[in-house]
């Protein structure tokens, strides 16, 4: 059981907002177009911190623990690149202006670390109460991951999200963004701009992305300090990352069916687990060595593989994946 002091949790949180305030300063008072080598710039800097704390952690908590949260941060990394996907899309459909998509990126990843931190809080509690929490959990990523694969060919379509539809139907909503702002004043008229649609898209997204990222990464550990650590390290890299990958999306093509794979995989580590300490001990456990190896696997041959049928087949564009058929394209079947 990791030991964590309120010393140890305050010390954590404040590196944790002294980078987003880092992020916030860098995407919203100096909103400007990002180009590759400041986007490359800042992905080191954000992985570099997310290893050096892990180092740290692992020496101070035992590597047993420290393998942990590396497990964690990879899944919750390769869990974000279909965050990016989401994004891009995001972005696209509503033309949201190069020089405030920092802005977006940085508000949308602030009310991401804020779910999930309500959501760990919330499996955390449920785990501890209800051990048959981790057989449902495990249920949810197999579903997730048999549902992502089906519709792995796929993009979400964000103008069928309820909450946008809800939000253009009740709001008025005008056709530019003026200044960046959320809110403003048309001919005295209070009226919002397609900024605050915006966060309102990458804000309930990022719901379902928390839906499935939390349970995937209780899949590698239970203590909900580690969870977070995970989880934040993860995000606050997303906004640099955005800018040096966008352009590289499309060549990964097999992300999604990659990404089934390692939630399937953890799903069937819960259920094991439920079984283990639940139904008998002669049940199987997956240790955390084992499922490091088996994650920077498949993302390794999902790269390599994404990479050399694009190479083959320049035409062929990835796609984010969805958890259910667009309503198009079920329309045409």
């Amino acid at each position: 059981m990791l030991e964590v002091t309120a010393l140890g949790w305050t010390l954590t949180i404040g590196v944790i907002v002294a980078l987003l305030a880092l992020d916030l300063t860098l995407g919203v008072l100096r909103p400007h177009a990002v180009g590759f080598r400041e986007a490359a710039g800042w992905s080191i800097f954000y992985i570099a911190v997310a290893v050096a704390f892990g180092i740290v952690f692992g020496q101070i908590a035992g590597w047993d623990f420290g393998a942990q949260y590396f497990a964690g941060y990879i899944v919750e990394k390769s869990l974000s690149v279909d965050n990016l996907f989401v994004f891009v899309i995001i972005m696209t459909t509503f033309a949201v202006p190069e020089k405030y998509q920092q802005e977006v990126l940085t508000f949308g990843i602030i009310i991401a670390l804020i779910l999930r931190v309500i959501f760990i809080a919330l499996g955390a509690t449920l785990l501890n109460a209800f051990s048959f929490m981790f057989l449902l959990f495990g249920l949810l990523l197999i579903f997730t991951a048999v549902q992502l694969f089906r519709h792995r060919d796929e993009d979400p379509d964000i103008e069928d999200n309820a909450l946008v539809k809800i939000s253009k139907r009740l709001l008025p909503v005008t056709d530019d963004y003026i200044g960046g702002k959320m809110i403003t004043r048309v001919d005295g008229r209070r009226v919002v701009t397609p900024m605050l649609i915006v966060l309102i898209a990458i804000g309930s997204s990022d719901l379902l992305f928390a839906l499935d990222s939390i349970p995937a990464v209780f899949g590698v550990t239970s203590e909900a300090y580690i969870v977070f650590v995970a989880n934040a390290f993860a995000l606050l890299g997303l906004r640099a990352l955005f800018f040096l990958v966008k352009g590289l999306l499309d060549r990964l093509v097999y992300l999604s069916a990659g990404l089934s794979v390692i939630l399937a995989f953890i799903g069937v580590k819960l259920i094991l687990h439920w079984l283990h300490e639940d139904i008998t001990k002669s049940a199987p456990e997956i240790p955390t060595s084992l499922s490091l190896i088996v994650i920077l696997g498949v993302l390794t041959v999902t790269t390599v593989a994404s990479l050399m049928k694009s190479r083959k087949d320049p035409e062929t564009k990835a796609h984010a994946g969805s958890l259910r058929a667009r309503k198009q394209d079920s329309q045409k079947r």
